[in-house]
């Protein structure tokens, strides 16, 4: 298993079409690699860097349609890998929910007031923000109060998911309906698990 691994992480490496090309058909791009090795340093989260260096590489060619640059793409999925191993959730589900709430639009607000690639209405500010942990994470500077901020806005919507999956004993069509604030309906889920499958799948 660990051979077939080595084998996707060598041909994920040089396959010059992928994300690791700075054009199609050009070399593979020695800054992306340096790139790639400071993001698995800065990710603690792995617990084996080979692990690490194929699911990094992976990803980072399944999100190249979303974020061109390849920096901003793996400091993207660095947090993502991070706070979804805090809380206990599948890093590729929180791709799939970034894809459908926002397509990784860091910016984006929706109709209802909600913020940022995990779309997080700012009430939550207010019912987590005097908590005295997130006050310390914030003045630690590992957090904000603004929810256009990446980890923040990571951070905020792995808590709030996982706290939905608890809360329906690991439902996960469940969870996901309350996160949207349509429980009772099956078109997110739906949405959610049509990404999760067509792009986010785990090898």
């Amino acid at each position: 298993m660990r051979a077939a691994k080595r084998l996707l992480l060598l041909w994920l490496l040089t396959a010059a079409p992928l994300t690791l090309a700075a054009d199609a058909g050009q070399a593979p791009d020695p800054a992306l690699r340096a790139a790639l090795v400071a993001s698995i340093e800065k990710t603690p989260s792995f617990k084996d860097r080979f692990e690490a260096e194929v699911w990094m590489v992976d990803m980072s060619t399944r999100l190249q349609p979303f974020v061109e640059d390849h920096e901003k793409r793996l400091n993207l999925l660095r947090i993502v890998h991070r706070e979804a191993n805090r809380t206990g959730l599948p890093p590729e589900l929180v791709l799939a929910v970034i894809e459908v709430e926002s397509r990784f639009e860091r910016f984006a607000i929706s109709r209802s007031g909600a913020r940022g690639l995990m779309q997080i209405m700012p009430f939550w500010l207010d019912e987590i923000g005097n908590l005295d942990a997130y006050k310390k994470l914030v003045a630690e500077g590992r957090l904000d109060t603004n929810l256009f901020h990446l980890e923040t806005n990571i951070w905020f919507g792995c808590s709030i998911l996982k706290h939905y999956l608890d809360m329906e004993k690991g439902n996960t069509s469940r969870a996901l309906a309350r996160y949207n604030g349509s429980l009772g309906q099956s078109r997110y889920p739906r949405l959610v698990s049509s990404a999760l499958n067509r792009r986010w799948y785990r090898q």
